[in-house]
This record gives C-alpha cells, sequence and structure tokens, in this order.
C-alpha cells in the first residue's frame, strides 16, 4: 500500500517545487495565467500556482548595446558606412509594454537608426560628416526616445564609432593630405634658404667691408711708417730720393728673406738676381732725377712766360 502512494507524493513534490522559481537580479519575469497576462515579478524567490501560471519570458533591466551598420550618400555624393551603437534598456515600470508591444526591438530600433541617418548624412558632406558625428547621434537619439518611449524602452546614448567612406575616396583623401604637407615642407625649406642666403650674402659683405676697411688701415700704416723712415734718414744727412730708394731696396731683400723661410712656397719674386737689389736702386735714383729735373724746367717755362 504505501509502495503505491509513492508515485502520488513524487508528483506532489514535484508540482510543489514547480511552485517557486528564482528572478535573478536587473532581470523582470512576466507570469500568465491560462495564456493571459497575470503579473510581473522582479528579482528574488517567487511563487506561482503551479500548472496554471508560467513565466512567459524574462526581460533584462541592463543596459544593452546595439551596433548598426548604414551605408548612405553624402552631399557630395560620395558612398560612406557608418557604425552607430545604441545603448538602451527597458524601463522597469514598462516591462509590460517591452514585452508584448515588440517581438523583435532590435529590428524595430535598426529601422528608427536607418531612417534617421540616411535622412541627416544625405544633407552633409564628406568632411561635414566627420566633424558632426554627434550632431547625427543627438538626432538619432532624439528620434529613438520618442519612438521607443512607448515600446517600453529608454535609449541611454547613441553615437557614431565608426566613419568608413569608399577605399577610393580614402585614398585621394590620403593623397590631399600628403600633398598639402609636402606643400607647407617645400614653403618652410624655401624660407630657410632664402634666409641662409641673405644671411650668407649679408656676412660676406661685413667681409669684404671689414677686409677693405683693414687694406686701408694696412696702406695708412705703411705710408706712416714710410714717411717716419724717411724722416729718421733725413736727420742723419740723407736726402729723400735715396732715403726712398733704400727703403724700397730694404723692403726687397724683406721679401726675398720672407719667401726663403717658406719652404713649401713657390713664389718666384723677379727680378731676383744679386744685382737685382743695386739695380732697383739706380733705376729709382735716375727716377727720381728725371722727375726733379722735369718739375724745374716746367717751372721755368712758367717764368718765362709770366
Amino acid at each position: 500500500m504505501k509502495l503505491f502512494l509513492i508515485p502520488f507524493i513524487l508528483v506532489g513534490l514535484f508540482i510543489l517545487v514547480s511552485a517557486f522559481f528564482i528572478v535573478k537580479q536587473q532581470t523582470s519575469a512576466i507570469i500568465e495565467r491560462f495564456g493571459k497576462f497575470q503579473s510581473i515579478r522582479h528579482s528574488g524567490l517567487q511563487m506561482k500556482i503551479p500548472l496554471v501560471d508560467r513565466v512567459a519570458g524574462k526581460l533584462s533591466l541592463k543596459i544593452q548595446q546595439l551596433d548598426v551598420i548604414i551605408e548612405t550618400k553624402t552631399l557630395d555624393d560620395v558612398f560612406v558606412r557608418l557604425k552607430v551603437s545604441v545603448q538602451y534598456k527597458v524601463i522597469r515600470d514598462k516591462v509590460y509594454d517591452a514585452f508584448y508591444k515588440l517581438d523583435y526591438p532590435h529590428d524595430q530600433i535598426t529601422s528608427y537608426v536607418f531612417d534617421v541617418v540616411r535622412a541627416e548624412v544625405p544633407k552633409m558632406k564628406l568632411d561635414d560628416v566627420f566633424v558632426k558625428k554627434d550632431d547625427i547621434a543627438i538626432a538619432v537619439k532624439r528620434e529613438l526616445n520618442e519612438a521607443m518611449q512607448d515600446y517600453g524602452y529608454d535609449i541611454i546614448k547613441t553615437l557614431v564609432t565608426d566613419i568608413d567612406p569608399d577605399a577610393q575616396v580614402k585614398e585621394a583623401m590620403n593623397r590631399i593630405n600628403a600633398s598639402e604637407r609636402e606643400k607647407i615642407a617645400a614653403q618652410f625649406e624655401g624660407d630657410a634658404a632664402r634666409i641662409l642666403i641673405v644671411e650668407k650674402a649679408k656676412a660676406e659683405a661685413e667681409s669684404k667691408r671689414l677686409q677693405g676697411q683693414g687694406i686701408a688701415d694696412q696702406r695708412r700704416e705703411i705710408a706712416r711708417g714710410l714717411e717716419e723712415s724717411v724722416e729718421v734718414l733725413n736727420k742723419v744727412g740723407i736726402n729723400s730720393q735715396e732715403a726712398s730708394a733704400l727703403i724700397v731696396v730694404t723692403q726687397h731683400y724683406d721679401t726675398l728673406q720672407s719667401i726663403g723661410g717658406e719652404t713649401n712656397s713657390n713664389l718666384i719674386l723677379l727680378p731676383n738676381s744679386p744685382q737685382a737689389g743695386s739695380q732697383m736702386l739706380n733705376d729709382m735714383v735716375a727716377s727720381f732725377t728725371a722727375s726733379n729735373q722735369i718739375g724745374e724746367a716746367m717751372k721755368n717755362s712758367k717764368k718765362n712766360l709770366e
């Protein structure tokens, strides 16, 4: 007799156990009774009438993300692919609407995203799509919020996470960018070369000026030294012509001595024979004498004319 009751006891225990169920945190369970909505249960240990009530489904109350890829055309006739990430969640107080009004919420959200993006992007040029991607995201969020609130969904955030133009367009944009950078680099190089030329010219001009000034100072000092040498020789009874000739001969031998001191010098001073000094002295004395005679003759001629 007791063995006969065991199956009934087991069935009773099964039915009793099935009356209890657990709902996880951030989850809502929908209870139906004979196919009709009965209640919504939230996290914790819950109970239902066995064989009468059933858990029709569960909805997560966590924030979820849906990535939508859209291909559309810009104002300047460039096809571009956009990735729009939609972050949404089920509103706790509207679990009934979220469960019963939409079978496929992902498809509904995707349709709205397509509609908004294909309405906004064709108004913009490709460059503006990159700059105003936040405006596109705001427009998508606004449209989705207005539509999905009635279905029990709250749109938390929408993000345009990727903008991918056609491969040929990207290559052309890269070439344009590279050309602009090369142009700027060429301008900088030209400016640098121009500055270098100007500064080099200034340096050369300053060098020439200083060189000329140095030569002028050198000649001035040489003249002053000759003048002092002639004055010293005059004091010891040597006239100006003889003093000048003596100075020239002295400079001649000083030059020869200087050349001889340079072992690698290939300079030849003409004339450089031993008789050159006396010949130069005789020539200079003769030239000075002739100059004096010409000067005296010119003075006499002037007096006769007067």
